[in-house]
């Protein structure tokens, strides 16, 4: 890998970002385990958000959080004998990738949640894959969008609607404004995985340490603009989920997350939106002990096939694959 970086150097600083298309050789037991482990992670953060929010005000919380994140990256970054890069083309990257990651996506999730029903929220926010899918399509088309990619989209959105309950369709259009924040929100995720894909000749440790500095350099003096937060007085329980916040849902988190880009690609890591759903599910009933009903039952079966269709791998066709392309104005089709 050090060598691949190496030889990025030479290339024109215009062209570095995407100097890596190809997507190496993946076991996909390995990778799929760690897209599991990745949905755990993020689906985890919305207990803890909870807890810390209880002393902690957000703008602060999510300062701490990517803090911690960029201090502990750092540290893997040092102990592997890696470094951040020094070229200014790809540290616009990187503000860029965190904007869209973090504080963009998580300041507009935020507002709009405050008046969107939780439920509402959820299938809202696991839209991202959607949007992966369209970007693609329309814009990036930087792989096949077969229609057994949008078919898994659809299903696992399905999915989510049956696990969370069909009746929150119902409250769409009541506060549209908020409802839309909240969709921005996942198309900014979309955006993040796609914009991702520039970082493939990096190692993720360098990525996300790189990304979480640039996050914790915007957000760090805007909570203490805004919420004085030498003036908290946060319990000792809003501590410890701030503290797994930054190191296992964020620090931990974005290591798999910037893996999982180079091996799987963007829709194969946004279809963790629906994993966290089916997961919550599952922790209620390892946890808790509640009971899955048959509407539960077959949300969580739509969205593991969905899953699995978005992330099975394209099958070459002697005559071109079955994918959905746009041709351009003034193009030829080919022949």
């Amino acid at each position: 890998m050090l060598d691949r970086v190496r030889q990025i150097r030479n290339v024109p600083p215009v062209r570095r970002l995407v100097a890596v298309t190809h997507r190496p050789a993946v076991n996909r037991t390995v990778e799929f385990s760690l897209l599991g482990v990745l949905a755990l992670l993020w689906g985890s953060s919305y207990l803890l958000s909870k807890l810390a929010l209880a002393s902690i005000p957000p703008f602060t919380l999510i300062a701490v959080r990517v803090t911690i994140a960029a201090v502990l990256l750092l540290a893997v970054v040092r102990v592997r004998g890696e470094r951040l890069p020094r070229d200014t083309a790809i540290w616009r990257g990187f503000v860029v990738q965190a904007f869209l990651n973090s504080i963009g996506a998580w300041t507009v999730l935020a507002w709009g949640q405050q008046y969107v029903d939780s439920g509402l929220a959820g299938v809202l926010n696991s839209t991202s894959p959607l949007f992966v899918f369209l970007l693609t399509l329309l814009w990036t088309r930087h792989e096949p969008v077969t229609w057994r990619k949008a078919g898994g989209a659809l299903l696992g959105l399905a999915g989510v609607v049956l696990v969370i309950g069909v009746d929150v369709l119902a409250g769409v259009g009541k506060q549209i404004v908020a409802q839309l924040a909240v969709l921005f929100g996942a198309f900014l995720y979309a955006c993040a995985a796609l914009n991702g894909r520039r970082f493939a000749a990096l190692p993720p440790t360098v990525t996300a340490a790189a990304t979480m500095l640039c996050a914790a350099a915007a957000l760090v003096p805007a909570c203490f603009v805004l919420e004085a937060p030498w003036r908290l007085h946060p319990t000792a329980l809003s501590s410890a989920a701030a503290l797994g916040l930054g190191v296992f849902c964020t620090g931990l988190a974005l290591l798999l997350y910037f893996r999982l880009l180079r091996t799987i690609g963007p829709v194969g890591v946004t279809s963790q939106s629906y994993l966290r759903c089916g997961i919550s599910v599952l922790l209620g009933v390892i946890v808790l002990g509640e009971h899955v009903t048959t509407t539960v039952g077959f949300g969580l079966l739509a969205i593991i096939v969905g899953v699995a269709a978005m992330n099975a791998p394209a099958r070459t066709r002697a005559r071109g694959a079955a994918s959905l392309r746009i041709t351009r104005a003034g193009s030829r089709p080919a022949r």
